[in-house]
This record gives C-alpha cells, sequence and structure tokens, in this order.
C-alpha cells in the first residue's frame, strides 16, 4: 500500500490569497511609481488643442510640478492609483488565473502560447473595465495642478473624487473612456506577452544570464520599450477623454478615434508619444516591483501558514 505521503498534493495557497496578494503587489509597486504616472498623464494633456505646451520635456515637468505644488505635489492621486491597482491587478490575475486553470488539460499541459496571449487579453480588458471609475479619478487628480486654482476640480482623495463626479456628472462618467481604457489592456498585454517572452529567452542564449531578478528586469525594459510604443496612441486617447469637458454642452472629444484625429492636426503625428519617457520608465520597475513583492508575500505565507 502505498504512503498517503505519496498521493497527497503539494500545498498551495487559497485563490482569495492570491488575487489578494496580487492586488497588494500591484499597490506596493505603484507607491514608488506614482510620480512617473502623474508626469505621464501632465505630458499626454501638455498642449492640448491650440494651447501652449505647459512643459517641454518630462525633466521640465517635474522641476515645475516640484516648483509650483512642492514634494507632496508629485504624488497627488496617489489614493486613486491605488484603488485602481486593488481594482484593476486583482481583476486581471483573478480572470487570469481562473481561465488559465479552465484551459489547462487535465495531464496537467498548461495552454499554448496563443491561448495565454487570448487569455491574458481578456483578463486585462475585464480588470480595465472594472478598474475605469478609479482610472477617471486618476487621470483628474493628476491633471489638476496644471490647471489655473479656478479651474481646478479640486478632489480631496480618490473617494471624494469618484463621490463627487457621481452628483455633479452622473455614474455613467465613471466609465468614461472604457472603451480606449479596454483596448490600452488588450494591446498593453498583447504586446507584453510577446516581447518579455522573447526578450527573455534571447537574453537567455546570449549565455550572459541566468534565471535571476537580472534577467527579469532587463527583458521587462526590453518589454516595455514595445508596449509603451504600441500602447501610448491609444493611452492618450483614453487620458484626454477621462480628462475632457463639456463645452457648450458638448463634450471636447467625441471618441477614441476624434482624440487621435484632432491630436494629429492640431499638435503633430508624433504628439501621439507625448509622455514616452515617463511612461517607459513606469511599466518595466512597476512590472519588476510588483513580481518582487509578490514573491516575497507567497514566500512569507508558505513559511508561517503552508509550512508550519
Amino acid at each position: 500500500m502505498a504512503a498517503p505521503a505519496d498521493t497527497a498534493k503539494p500545498k498551495t495557497s487559497p485563490k482569495s490569497i492570491k488575487f489578494l496578494f496580487g492586488g497588494l503587489a500591484g499597490m506596493g509597486a505603484t507607491v514608488f511609481v506614482q510620480p512617473l504616472d502623474l508626469v505621464k498623464n501632465r505630458m499626454q494633456l501638455s498642449g492640448q488643442g491650440s494651447r501652449a505646451r505647459e512643459y517641454k520635456t518630462s525633466l521640465h515637468a517635474v522641476v515645475s510640478i516640484l516648483r509650483n505644488e512642492g514634494i507632496r505635489g508629485i504624488y497627488t492621486g496617489l489614493s486613486a492609483g491605488l484603488l485602481r491597482q486593488a481594482t484593476y491587478t486583482t481583476t486581471r490575475l483573478g480572470i487570469y488565473t481562473v481561465l488559465f486553470e479552465k484551459m489547462t488539460k487535465a495531464d496537467g499541459t498548461p495552454p499554448n502560447f496563443f491561448m495565454k496571449a487570448v487569455i491574458g487579453m481578456t483578463a486585462g480588458a475585464t480588470g480595465a473595465f472594472v478598474g475605469t471609475p478609479a482610472e477617471v479619478a486618476l487621470i483628474r487628480m493628476t491633471s489638476d495642478g496644471r490647471l489655473p486654482p479656478d479651474q481646478r476640480r479640486g478632489y480631496k482623495n480618490v473617494f471624494n473624487a469618484l463621490f463627487r463626479i457621481t452628483r455633479e456628472e452622473g455614474v455613467t462618467t465613471l466609465w468614461r473612456g472604457c472603451i480606449p481604457t479596454m483596448a490600452r489592456a488588450v494591446v498593453v498585454n498583447a504586446a507584453q506577452l510577446a516581447s518579455y517572452s522573447q526578450s527573455k529567452q534571447a537574453l537567455m542564449e546570449t549565455g550572459y544570464f541566468s534565471d535571476n531578478i537580472l534577467l527579469h528586469f532587463c527583458a521587462s525594459m526590453i518589454s516595455g520599450l514595445v508596449t509603451t510604443a504600441a500602447s501610448m496612441p491609444v493611452d492618450i486617447a483614453k487620458t484626454r477623454i477621462q480628462n475632457m469637458r463639456m463645452i457648450d454642452g458638448k463634450p471636447e472629444y467625441k471618441n477614441g478615434l476624434d482624440v487621435l484625429v484632432k491630436v494629429v492636426r492640431n499638435e503633430g503625428f508624433f504628439s501621439l508619444w507625448k509622455g514616452f519617457t515617463p511612461y517607459y520608465a513606469r511599466l518595466g520597475p512597476h512590472t519588476v516591483l510588483t513580481f518582487i513583492f509578490l514573491e516575497q508575500m507567497n514566500k512569507f505565507y508558505r513559511i508561517y501558514f503552508l509550512d508550519s
């Protein structure tokens, strides 16, 4: 008779814990990269329409924000950034885990690369829909400081923003720009999956890398470059729509395509990649930090709850 230990499955953390740790890991990473998110959003809104650009470069934006709004100003919108991670990342991880397990064969064979991409894009789009209200609050809070005092919305925190948006503009405004937000998530997930996998493989084949944090960081930064270039036009459409005001009872933009057409016509083709530097600088480190925090939380959970 076989010993019970031979058939016992290894202990794993519950799905709820995996989802919780995923959201917490994303929130932890956001604490470090929030200033880059703020600069990216300001750059994308700079020179909107026919107005002169407020910021010449990302560095100029950082210096201006620090000078005019202080150290606290660089972290404007942090509460919205944290809520975005709590909703978007947790949902994306949850949907991805569930679909991945459903697509895994009975013998344990995982889904192929194409199916992983489909699962990733589906999870990303679903997470983006759930996270859109926090995204709207984030865009508005981070862009407020660039406006004259009499034109600022003055949200105190993300919950105040969500309450006031609902009261002043209607609950549907919380999902304004959800289509380009979901489209961006699909593009980001597709680009990240393909480029991260290929970058990691190419670096390993050089013989200079082993499977460690340095490899993950380098692959993330290469992947971030590809993902940034692919997703920025959709991202700027999302940002402009979520920050727009009503002019004479009409919205500034009809849809994401209208944003892209007006940006190219009024600001030039390459304005579709405004804020490239802070967006790129945020993407790679945020991914790496998220995985570092996630691994550490899983490690401590195993030590104190599974192995004890």
